[in-house]
Parts: C-alpha cells; sequence; structure tokens
C-alpha cells in the first residue's frame, strides 16, 4: 500500500510506514475490535514504566550527582500524595507533575 486515501486527500506511504493505535481498557466505550481487525493487527505487550528511573536519568541529564536517591525520593513523595490525599480528579500526582518539578530542579 503506498497510497492511501483519508478525508478525500490521498497520501503518500513510505514502506517503512506503520500504524499502531491503543485501546483504554477501563473506557466504556466498545472493548473488542472488529473480526476484520484483529487478523490485521498484532497485540503488543505493554507495562508501567519505572518512575524512578525516568526521574533519575532526568535529574542526571541535569547534572545532579546524587541523582537516583532524590528521584526515589520524589516519586515516593508523590505516590504518597496520590495514596493519602484528596482523589479530585483535578489533582496530579503523576508522572507530569513528577517531571514538572524535576524540570523545576534542573532550571535552578
Amino acid at each position: 500500500l503506498s497510497l492511501f486515501m483519508f478525508e478525500s486527500t490521498d497520501l503518500h506511504l513510505p514502506p517503512t510506514s506503520c500504524v499502531f493505535f491503543t485501546k483504554n481498557p477501563g473506557s466504556a466505550g466498545p472493548s473488542g475490535l472488529h473480526d476484520n481487525l484483529t487478523g490485521v493487527f498484532r497485540t503488543v505487550a505493554m507495562m508501567v514504566p519505572d518512575d524512578g528511573m525516568i526521574g533519575g536519568i532526568m535529574l542526571y541529564s541535569f547534572g545532579f550527582v546524587t541523582a537516583r536517591s532524590l528521584s526515589v525520593k520524589i516519586v515516593t513523595t508523590y505516590k504518597l500524595c496520590s495514596e493519602q490525599l484528596s482523589s479530585q480528579h483535578h489533582y496530579d500526582y503523576g508522572m507530569r507533575a513528577v517531571k514538572s518539578v524535576l524540570t523545576a530542579a534542573g532550571n535552578l
């Protein structure tokens, strides 16, 4: 397939292009794929990222010498916040919030 029509526009696809999509198993929508799609797409396993490792790499890139121990502390702090503080939907104690704090620390 070298040509793909999308909304009445012909798009040229290089032979190395791929199509990926994700499904949210917790959503209220349909959870399964149609039979004609299950044969075309393969399942890929996903795993939960290690926030401490990601934070440590970010801090190392900013020049922190004790980045690993600092990242474990900040990730643990945010994990405790998510478990023990109010669970209102506008509070964010996930990796996005940790990244914001680490970026601010790197800008000091």
